[in-house]
This record gives structure tokens, C-alpha cells and sequence, in this order.
């Protein structure tokens, strides 16, 4: 631990607001009084010892307000869970601006002075996600079923490659081939002892990357049947809205996270997926614009939730032809589509949530 700044007179510091920018290994903590001026600076370990040495040294200097940590969700994670343990407010900081960063330059201090500032003025007011329940346990399962199929698919792309380029009698036996047919048939392919053969050395890639993916698919089925099985205990009433499969749940189970009641109204959450307009009116123009923010996601899983209801929901299938007839481009009527589906998820995911803390 290390003093990087003397601490000012402490007469008026009865309400502290505390900053913190968090790394890997250290966390920098800055301290405010009620008037906003610094009362100090110190680097801690990012360790429990590390977390109850930064607590105890920020409530040392008075009434302890709420603390802004950057980070919450990656490396403030463990920090984030400690203070709210001990019943201390936290609030979600987000990185300072370019613009900020030119004007007053870059350092850890500098950053958890900026998250304290953020908090006391106002500026930062999101309450952050936990990592105690079922978001956690699906953001780390879909984390593992996303790198799988990442994988399957690069392989798959290189036995495309591979087959273009392969020596014409091997490229002509397997061309044509339907997929599952190609992978079975390269997975027993018999090459020589002798890869200085290009024939050879061919057939022996493709036969280790056809068991690569068979392995994947394995892997990626297991994958999907565990999740599955998590988000039916846990989100039934979600799972059960028409478009709303395995992995779109997943997605915006993630996004609202264990606690989605900090999410106050459906409003709040569609500003969270990015499908709430933002107004864009200047002088006798009343309109709104495309909201580009927000967990972008959450909003592609909103977007399948669409396309899906478009293609097979009777009511969904009229709303389209009514505000098609009304002279509504389509690209506007689905931003309409996915906001009145935000508002569906939201109560049927609180819902969801407040049976399963209810029930455990």
C-alpha cells in the first residue's frame, strides 16, 4: 500500500464519498469530504486483505456516503461485492471521456479522483450488477459455449480452405459433399507415413480438424443443454414469450443481471438495450432518432425476438401490415417492434426473478 497524496484538513470531512479505479493486481483509492476537496490517495492490493484495508482506510476519515468503483462488472468485481457486504453504497463509474483524459491526463489517481467527483456530483447514479446468481453462473456458461462455437466455425472455414487448395483427385472426392457427410468422410480419411506428400499432408489436416469439430459439436451440445436447463428453472415465465429461445434469454438475463430490480421501469431497461428513441427535436422539428447506445447485445437478441415474431407471430404479422399501411418504413416498424418486446421481457424477467428469490 502506498501514500500517493497528503491528506488535507479532515474538520469538515464528516460525509466521505470514495473513488476507486481497479487493475488486475492494485486498486487506487481517492477520498472526498462534503465539500469535494481531497482528503487522500492510496494504492491497495486487489486481494481480501486488500478490499478490508481499503475500507477500513476510507471510513477512517468520517461517515463513508457511497463509494464510485470503475469496473464493477471485470477487474472492481471482488471489491464491488466486498464494500456491499458491509453495507456500503457503490455506484457504477464509467471511464472519463477523450476529452477529459486531454484536458487532465491519465494516471490511476487522477482516475479514482474522477470516479469520486462522478459520484458526488451526480454524474454517475447506476447501481451495479451483483455476482451471486443465476446472470453469473449464464454469463460464465455462454462465455464457454460462445468460444466453442467461435472455434467450430474457424475450423470449419479452414476445411473449406483446405479443400479448395487440395490436390485435384482428393478436392473432386470430397466436393459436393454435404456437410455432415464431408466431416465424416474426411474424420476417415486414411493418409500415408510419408507427409512429404502434399496428398498426404492434406489428408492429415483434414482428418485432425474433422475431429476437431466433432469434438466441438460435442462439446457445444453439452453446452447448450446445461444452459438450457438453467434458464427453464430460472426463467420460465421469459422463456416462454414467442421468440425468446435458450440464448436470447440468456443475453438479456445477462444484461439486466441478479438484481434487475435496480432497473426501476421498462423505460430504463430499453435505454439499457438501446431500443428506447432519444428525442432529436430542434426548432419546429418534433422527432426522435435511433438510440445507438445501450448493450448493442441485448438489442441484436431483441432483433431476432423481432424477425422471429415477424416470420411466425399472427400479431406481430398485422401490427406490421396496419403501420405498413399507415406509410411506416419497415426499418422504423421493427425499432417499435423491439421496444414494445423490451417491455414484455422486462416484466416477465422481474417476474421471473422476484419467484426465484422467493423460492431459495
Amino acid at each position: 500500500m502506498t501514500d500517493q497524496h497528503t491528506p488535507v484538513d479532515t474538520s469538515h470531512t464528516d460525509l466521505v464519498t470514495g473513488g476507486v479505479d481497479t487493475h488486475k493486481d492494485t486498486h487506487t483509492a481517492a477520498a472526498l469530504n462534503a465539500l469535494g476537496q481531497l482528503l487522500g490517495t492510496q494504492t491497495f492490493p486487489a486481494t481480501h486483505t486488500g478490499y478490508t484495508a481499503l475500507t477500513r482506510w476510507l471510513t477512517g476519515f468520517g461517515t463513508l456516503e457511497a463509494v464510485g468503483v470503475e469496473g464493477t462488472h471485470s477487474y472492481g468485481t471482488g471489491l464491488t461485492s466486498h464494500l456491499t457486504d458491509h453495507g456500503i453504497q457503490v455506484i457504477e463509474v464509467n471511464q472519463p471521456d477523450r476529452h477529459t483524459r486531454r484536458r487532465k491526463g491519465k494516471t490511476d489517481t487522477q482516475d479514482a479522483i474522477n470516479a469520486a467527483h462522478a459520484v458526488q456530483s451526480g454524474r454517475a447514479t447506476t447501481t451495479p450488477k451483483t455476482s451471486t446468481g443465476p446472470a453469473t453462473s449464464t454469463a460464465v456458461l455462454r462465455t464457454v459455449l460462445t468460444s466453442a462455437v467461435k472455434a467450430r466455425t474457424a475450423a470449419l472455414n479452414q476445411l473449406d480452405s483446405l479443400i479448395v487448395t487440395a490436390p485435384t483427385t482428393l478436392r473432386e472426392h470430397l466436393t459436393g459433399l454435404p456437410r455432415r457427410a464431408l466431416i465424416t468422410t474426411c474424420a476417415r480419411l486414411r493418409p500415408t507415413h510419408d507427409l512429404t506428400c502434399p496428398t498426404a499432408a492434406t489428408k492429415t489436416a483434414l482428418r485432425r480438424l474433422a475431429h476437431r469439430i466433432h469434438r466441438l459439436t460435442t462439446e457445444i451440445d453439452q453446452a447448450k443443454a446445461e444452459l438450457t436447463a438453467v434458464l427453464d428453472r430460472v426463467l420460465p415465465r421469459t422463456t416462454a414469450l414467442p421468440g425468446v429461445g435458450p440464448d436470447t434469454a440468456a443475453q438479456l438475463l445477462i444484461t439486466a443481471g441478479d438484481n434487475p430490480h435496480r432497473i426501476t421501469t421498462d423505460a430504463a431497461f430499453a435505454h439499457l438495450c438501446g431500443t428506447a428513441p432519444i428525442p432529436a427535436s430542434s426548432g419546429r422539428r418534433d422527432r426522435h432518432r435511433l438510440n445507438r447506445g445501450g448493450d448493442r447485445q441485448a438489442n441484436a437478441a431483441l432483433y431476432r425476438v423481432v424477425i422471429v415474431r415477424l416470420r411466425h407471430c399472427p400479431r406481430t404479422r398485422a401490427y406490421l401490415a396496419r403501420r405498413t399501411a399507415e406509410g411506416l418504413p419497415k426499418r422504423h416498424i421493427i425499432r417499435c417492434l423491439k421496444r414494445y418486446v423490451t417491455r414484455e421481457v422486462f416484466h416477465a424477467l422481474t417476474t421471473d426473478m422476484t419467484h426465484l428469490a422467493t423460492t431459495t
